[in-house]
């Protein structure tokens, strides 16, 4: 079977040196492959409230500035609905998806109970109180019943994992109470739907993989390949990230873009070579991937 990656920015803001990482790393993981293998790229905005209008035209261009061109149309999350509508209805059917009518407030009320109050920033560990229906509460949400157990996996770069969901995470959301599809849903939809089978992202998202591959096996579809760039600090030692007031990627000029590829080789542990065209520089990059990760050529 074929190779066919993705890059998946959601857009909330521009793309910053952190994300230039990860889009350079998933498209060098595919070239790597031979021509037969296929990037593509898909603009997660399926959270309407946090995406900003026209920051996925934005992104699209800054990747074309850097001469990160997709293999096929990139696909946006807004015009796939129907595709996760289906994908719930199937996981309800089969009684492994169920309605919530927990807010965070109750939530945090009964893991008081259990002496498990929230930590600020940690997990908000679901405690099950709707598992067994909704007590008279309207639903505000839809929730995947997690089974007991580790989930385990190997990353290509940081090895073996496992993760316990139902005790780290609980039953976790597929629709939320405000209207948006979870991410976890419908990243898993997107991915089989677009035969997805390597999956390169930062490793800030390794914490998703658990719970995308419990997704993947309760819809009966296939799991791909994962593996997790190092992550692109910011001068705090915190991860670069829009939140964070990451600046925007200067890709105005072919110069200004070709600094900013060097820089995401750099992170990566590449070679750069010197006084490089794009297209010299990306081609001269592909074998020291390729030996990186000793993939076929």
């Amino acid at each position: 079977m074929n190779s066919t990656g993705r890059f998946a920015p959601s857009p909330t803001g521009p793309l910053h040196a952190g994300s230039l990482v990860a889009a350079l790393a998933s498209w060098l993981d595919v070239r790597a492959r031979g021509p037969q293998a296929k990037w593509l790229v898909r603009v997660e905005d399926a959270d309407t409230e946090r995406c900003l209008p026209g920051m996925g035209d934005t992104i699209l261009e800054q990747l074309a500035a850097c001469h990160l061109v997709p293999d096929a149309p990139p696909l946006w999350q807004t015009q796939r609905v129907s595709l996760y509508q289906r994908a719930l209805d199937r996981l309800a059917s089969a009684g492994r998806a169920y309605p919530c009518g927990c807010s965070r407030k109750d939530i945090d009320q009964a893991l008081a109970r259990l002496g498990q109050a929230h930590q600020r920033h940690g997990e908000r560990i679901y405690p099950g109180t709707c598992r067994n229906g909704l007590h008279g509460k309207p639903a505000r949400a839809w929730r995947l019943r997690v089974p007991d157990g580790d989930v385990r996996w190997t990353d290509r770069r940081l090895g073996a994992q496992n993760q316990d969901v139902s005790a780290e995470v609980g039953d976790f959301i597929l629709k939320r109470a405000d209207g948006p599809w979870a991410y976890q849903l419908a990243v898993v939809v997107d991915d089989a739907d677009q035969g997805i089978t390597d999956i390169v992202r930062g490793e800030d998202l390794a914490d998703n993989t658990a719970r995308q591959i419990l997704l993947q096996r309760a819809l009966g579809l296939p799991t791909p390949s994962y593996l997790h760039t190092p992550l692109v600090l910011a001068a705090d030692g915190q991860k670069l990230s829009k939140q964070n007031g990451a600046e925007a990627l200067d890709t105005r000029t072919p110069g200004a873009a070709l600094a900013a590829l060097k820089a995401a080789a750099v992170a990566l542990g590449l070679p750069t070579g010197t006084a490089l065209t794009i297209h010299e520089a990306l081609a001269g990059w592909v074998p020291a991937w390729r030996d990186l990760y000793n993939l076929a050529p």
